[in-house]
């Protein structure tokens, strides 16, 4: 079944404070997951028709944690894949698809923490947040995003360290 469905076009957001941590937030729908559980995640959201990814990510942060006080710094170079699990097919993405292809980019934040606004959408996708090091992002996933979650933490690590505003320029 898995091979007759599409990906779902999608962007993700890497984004980082001034301190180099990364923002993750917890699904709505999985209160009580920590860890490999994998309730935290890094923003995301589909790509509307004939959209650019770069806007994109941004609406999606609007959308999502209530803010696009962002600016882009980096973007991956390849879109990313992955694949639902089989207990997930059919249920999961509308049950229109297999998994998602994804174009991540890094951005930096550009707000404080009270721009950030999960209850904006009046269906908050997040109940909660929080900074952590680009490090831990593996190990906060669920197992089908997990390979995605380390090629980012390693593509990104550069971005992972305090800076000041005028020390980096977007890409």
């Amino acid at each position: 079944m898995s091979g007759s469905l599409p990906y779902r076009p999608n962007v993700g957001a890497v984004l980082f404070d001034t301190q180099g941590r990364v923002f993750v937030a917890r699904r709505a729908q999985f209160p009580n997951a920590e860890g490999p559980a994998g309730g935290w995640q890094l923003p995301q959201g589909g790509i509307d028709p004939d959209e650019d990814p770069r806007r994109a990510v941004l609406r999606e942060l609007a959308e999502e944690i209530g803010t696009d006080r962002a600016e882009i710094i980096d973007e991956h170079p390849e879109w990313l894949t992955y694949e639902l699990p089989p207990e997930l097919l059919g249920r999961a993405l509308g049950g229109r698809y297999r998994g998602q292809r994804q174009r991540w980019f890094a951005l930096r934040f550009l707000g404080s923490d009270a721009d950030i606004r999960l209850d904006a959408d009046p269906n908050p996708e997040f109940d909660a947040w929080r900074w952590v090091a680009l490090a831990e992002l593996p190990g906060l996933a669920v197992a089908f995003k997990r390979p995605i979650y380390e090629t980012l933490a390693v593509a990104f690590a550069r971005h992972a360290r305090p800076h000041s505003p005028a020390s980096e320029r977007p890409a």
